[in-house]
């Protein structure tokens, strides 16, 4: 299917059906978000509601591995599916970037805000009521981000919403030179190599990173615009000092995080 088949088929999915209804449980000190089914979708502990919970979402944040430290907060960053906003919230409020989400469900953005203190709209965050696929290509974002967070699923949580190679080069466009893509891609191990197999179209082969999997099967790929080679040392000396500065267990990372060579 190509792209313009893919858009098309898209819209009419949307229009076609009615989105799942959205839902939240707590357990203990940790709320969930959930789209029709058991399945989470996003978490939050209450005691630290900017905190990011879940691991595969903190591995989302490995792209600070490649950013100085000091230039973080002059930086934009942008999430495509909002979940429980967890990432849009720990940018915004610990990093204190200027933020950008783009989510297709309405009910998600009140959920966030009623139950995930998801902060209001401000000149740090602007959250966007619309469908992904199509936003990324307004003008006004093209080579503006720094930081593309995409975690794009539906209530099944089967695979990617958005998963081509058309789709992860118009990811690309929307970063800056040396802008960063991380995509959480869960499910089967054909659909993983079938995904990075585009991305490397997308981006090139040598500027892939991944992480091994999580226990729940979540497995998060670092696509950069501009591939960068850092030695371990520095990447060491990176991870230590965002664990210092933002509590993420950044030096765990590196012990399941490499280059990555896309399926033959």
């Amino acid at each position: 299917m190509d792209w313009c088949e893919e858009l098309t088929t898209r819209k009419k999915q949307t229009a076609a059906f009615d989105l799942p209804e959205v839902s939240v449980s707590d357990d203990g000190d940790v709320r969930y978000l959930h789209l029709g089914t058991p399945w989470v979708q996003g978490s939050m502990k209450m005691a630290a509601p900017f905190d990011i919970d879940l691991e595969y979402v903190q591995r989302m944040m490995a792209w600070l591995l490649f950013v100085e430290p000091e230039r973080v907060a002059r930086r934009h960053a942008m999430q495509l599916g909002l979940g429980a906003g967890a990432i849009t919230k720990f940018c915004v409020k610990k990093l204190r970037m200027k933020t950008s989400v783009i989510e297709l469900n309405p009910q998600v953005i009140s959920v966030c805000r009623s139950w995930f203190k998801l902060p209001p709209d401000s000149a740090k965050l602007e959250v966007v009521l619309g469908d992904a696929a199509v936003e990324i290509r307004n003008d006004k974002w093209l080579g503006t981000v720094d930081a593309l967070a995409v975690d794009l699923y539906d209530h099944d949580a089967a695979a990617p919403v958005l998963d081509s190679a058309e789709f992860y080069k118009d990811c690309r466009a929307l970063l800056s030179d040396d802008g960063v893509l991380t995509v959480n891609l869960f499910g089967r191990s054909s659909s993983y190599e079938s995904s990075v197999a585009k991305l490397a179209e997308a981006f090139g082969e040598e500027a892939l990173w991944a992480f091994k999997p999580t226990r729940e099967g979540n497995t998060i790929v670092l696509a950069q615009r501009t591939p960068t080679h850092p030695t371990r040392a520095e990447l060491l000396a990176r991870a230590e000092d965002i664990k210092t500065r933002w509590d993420l267990p950044a030096p765990k990372w590196l012990k399941v995080f490499k280059p990555v060579k896309a399926p033959a």
